[in-house]
């Protein structure tokens, strides 16, 4: 939120409401929804009031991973009209962009609430909000991958290539791993799918499978290990993909192509 409000404000602060409003003025304004959604990132809302100069009560009337329709008061805000109109722009982008993310995750999830699968976010974030992108995935019913390269070891093609195969890649990880530590390995084949089973990592990752083979796979496994699919997958393929039988669905669209969620500041001057 500092950096935001610093991006925003620059230099010299919102020169527009400095010179048109009475730093006395007090106003109230509401968060409405102008189409269905989930809320997330009513939190940043009240930081950005808080760090763009303070004296704004919030109030909420629905919460972060809430399901509102077109429509809906999300918050009243009432106190400074300068405090109000120079946070308005962040405020609205944070929460915009979160509730956004939470929308396509919490439609993701009601696709597949029939099976046993779950959709999980990934790395694919906007760099230095991945935090609250996949707080966002939590708010609308979904699941966090890793936060970063620290906390868990994933074994991606290009460590296969590198290292020399997929046996080979998974005994060295199990050897430098401690034993919190989880081990995932892609695989793209249904011969390295055997290979990795017979190394025995924690999760396998089973990437830009078709269908018949994803079906295939999940035989193959049994139930042995747990078994992602990943690769390009969307709504509209989320089900199909979901009923092979896989544990997670991991979709990078759920935090790197959202549109935001359609929300509406209306202010009201009051004195």
């Amino acid at each position: 939120v500092k950096i935001a409000l610093a991006e925003d404000l620059g230099r010299a602060g919102d020169i527009t409401s400095i010179a048109t409003i009475d730093p006395a003025a007090s106003a109230r304004a509401t968060i409405h929804a102008r189409e269905p959604g989930i809320i997330a990132g009513l939190p940043l809302v009240a930081e950005a009031l808080d760090q763009a100069g303070g004296g704004v009560a919030l109030t909420s009337f629905v919460g972060d991973g809430d399901p509102v329709s077109a429509g809906t008061a999300i918050c009243d805000l009432n106190g400074s009209a300068l405090t109000l109109l120079s946070a308005e722009r962040v405020a609205l982008n944070f929460l915009g962009h979160l509730s956004g993310i939470a929308t396509l995750t919490g439609q993701f999830a009601a696709a597949i609430a029939h099976t046993r699968a779950r959709v999980t976010c990934t790395r694919k974030t906007i760099p230095g909000l991945r935090a609250l992108q996949k707080y966002a995935v939590r708010c609308g019913g979904g699941s966090n991958h890793r936060f970063g390269l620290d906390d868990g070891i994933l074994i991606k093609d290009n460590h296969i290539a590198v290292c020399g195969g997929v046996a080979e890649a998974i005994a060295r990880a199990k050897a430098h791993a401690g034993h919190m530590v989880k081990i995932e390995v892609e695989v793209d084949t249904l011969d390295q799918l055997r290979e990795a089973l017979a190394a025995g990592p924690d999760i396998i990752m089973l990437d830009n499978m078709a269908l018949v083979m994803l079906r295939e796979a999940v035989g193959i496994a049994d139930g042995r290990v747990i078994l992602e699919a990943s690769g390009g997958i969307t709504l509209d393929t989320a089900v199909s993909i979901a009923e092979t039988g896989v544990d997670y669905l991991s979709s990078g669209a759920i935090t790197h192509s959202v549109r935001n969620l359609d929300l509406g500041l209306d202010i009201e001057i009051s004195g």
